[in-house]
């Protein structure tokens, strides 16, 4: 028997107040507070739109839908950026600063040395707390996979803060154990 309009709502709202700040969270770390909001909401009508697919737990599936948003986002800001550019005789703006979620910068060098996909893992399981499971169901990989590119993932990024450390005369990095 389908739900009713009722009971639909009330899934929904359900769904939306255990996701909504994780995502928002997970989005303003990727781009600027603006397009995290407007992803936000297309990955919640995405949600409401497909209600009977969401998975339980909901919040890795909800994370994948909101990665996919985003960047259907960024290739929609891309084709604008080329119009404009050819459109405009003038530079376009610089893009907006957003603010770092990582304290210290060397978190961030370390991972812009990473290819995107290593780094979209260590952020799902450092900023998001995921785990291999869920980071697959994420990512819409195996467990498995998602495992070993994890442990791959963060062995590079140890070794780009050991590099940056020299480089920089900071100590060692210690490496980093398994939750």
């Amino acid at each position: 028997m389908p739900a009713t309009d009722a009971e639909r709502r009330e899934r929904f709202e359900a769904l939306a107040a255990e996701v909504v700040e994780p995502v928002r969270r997970y989005l303003v770390r990727r781009t600027d507070p603006d397009t995290a909001e407007d992803v936000l909401a297309d990955t919640l009508l995405v949600c409401w739109r497909r209600l009977d697919e969401v998975p339980e737990p909901s919040l890795p599936w909800v994370y994948g839908v909101a990665k996919n948003s985003l960047a259907n986002a960024q290739r929609g800001e891309r084709r604008q950026r080329r119009v404009t550019a050819r459109i405009a005789v003038v530079d376009p703006p610089p893009e907006a600063t957003r603010e770092a979620d990582e304290p210290d910068p060397r978190v961030s060098l370390a991972l812009a040395a990473l290819r995107k996909e290593e780094a979209e893992l260590l952020r799902l399981w450092a900023f998001e707390q995921l785990g291999p499971s869920e980071i697959a169901q994420a990512l819409e990989i195996t467990p498995n996979a998602a495992s070993i590119r994890l442990h791959r993932a963060r062995q590079k990024f140890v070794d780009e803060m050991r590099k940056i450390d020299a480089a920089g005369g900071h100590g060692q990095v210690e490496g980093g154990s398994d939750r």
